[in-house]
């Protein structure tokens, strides 16, 4: 039997200035949960606390057995925590609207004569477009600091490195962008007959959007201020998702803060009569905890597999005993 090194608990103790905890992994292993019980957690010290969706296909709502869709709304019954489902939809209006903007700009600036309609359709049919939109308004939240934590439950975890690993694709592609238009800007005044300087209001959103991004990714990879949590269950393809992504988290400067273990069927609870399957997923699990402490050394807590779903306040509180043990004591093992 293996132990926890160090406990989600000890984890935050270790870490005061955390303030942007993301949890993520392979669809089904109770992301939402998770994110849901350290919120809750984080608020219960009287900290402000937000628990966000940038899952696409939202479930706080359920999980919270409240309505939080659309806009921050106070959780019932715990003080200092507010949940958000992100609007996708509003948010790709707004996005559609801001691109049509930008893109006129640039054909006015071109002397192009033709309508922004069909590069719009064109930009904005791309399957990236959702995330790119999505990681705006999480950005925007983050850069409003109305809150002292933010609690994301993301996407499954491919859908969350490409969300995350947009502000370092964004940085890169606007440097490319604001080069062709300062070589653009160069020519056009250089045939000018004029002398006046003209104001070019895409070069001014391109230099804002690259100072913008370029503090998304300092708050990104801020290891006192920013850790990403992979949750997983013990059995291959979660574990797996793990080992494949892990280490690009890594190499983007992500700081990592683990690995939570969901959904464990505790050995106390068989009896020499319980049901083979059950038998049977025991010992299938064992063999999968074998691996999970043998391939990771920051398992943060181990969860039990508990008798109904986890849903409500009062299920979190009943499921934070195990998140988030005392000070020092085991989380699992």
């Amino acid at each position: 039997m293996s132990e926890i090194k160090q406990s989600l608990t000890d984890f935050v103790v270790a870490h005061p200035k955390l303030k942007f905890m993301f949890f993520g992994g392979k669809g089904g292993v109770g992301k939402t949960v998770m994110a849901g019980v350290t919120a809750m957690q984080m608020a219960q010290q009287g900290r402000r606390t937000i628990l966000a969706s940038t899952n696409p296909v939202h479930s706080l709502s359920g999980l919270l057995d409240q309505n939080v869709y659309g806009q921050a709304t106070p959780v019932k019954d715990v003080p200092n925590l507010w949940a958000y489902e992100i609007d996708t939809k509003e948010t790709i209006e707004r996005s559609k609207q801001d691109i049509k903007t930008k893109i006129r700009w640039f054909l006015k600036f071109a002397e192009i004569s033709t309508q922004a309609d069909a590069f719009v359709e064109s930009a904005t049919m791309n399957p990236a477009f959702e995330e790119s939109a999505m990681f705006e308004n999480m950005v925007d939240l983050m850069f409003k600091n109305e809150y002292d934590v933010y609690v994301f439950d993301t996407a499954p975890t491919a859908n969350a490195r490409r969300l995350l690993g947009m502000s370092k694709v964004y940085s890169m592609w606007v440097n490319k962008m604001v080069k062709s238009r300062e070589e653009a800007q160069s020519l056009r005044d250089l045939f000018s007959f004029t002398k006046k300087k003209e104001a070019d209001p895409l070069m001014e959103y391109l230099l804002s959007f690259r100072e913008r991004i370029s503090h998304a990714r300092e708050l990104l990879t801020d290891v006192e201020q920013t850790a990403f949590f992979f949750v997983t269950l013990p059995e291959a393809l979660p574990i797996a998702v793990i080992k494949r992504f892990i280490n690009w988290f890594h190499d983007f400067g992500i700081p990592v803060g683990g690995v939570v273990v969901n959904m464990v069927i505790q050995k106390d609870q068989l009896r020499p009569d319980s049901p083979e399957f059950v038998k049977n997923r025991v010992a299938m699990q064992d063999a999968y905890m074998e691996e999970i402490w043998r391939d990771f050394d920051n398992v943060r807590a181990v969860l039990p597999l508990f008798d109904n779903e986890v849903r409500g306040t009062e299920a979190l509180k009943m499921m934070a005993q195990h998140a988030f043990p005392q000070v020092g004591t085991p989380a699992g093992g």
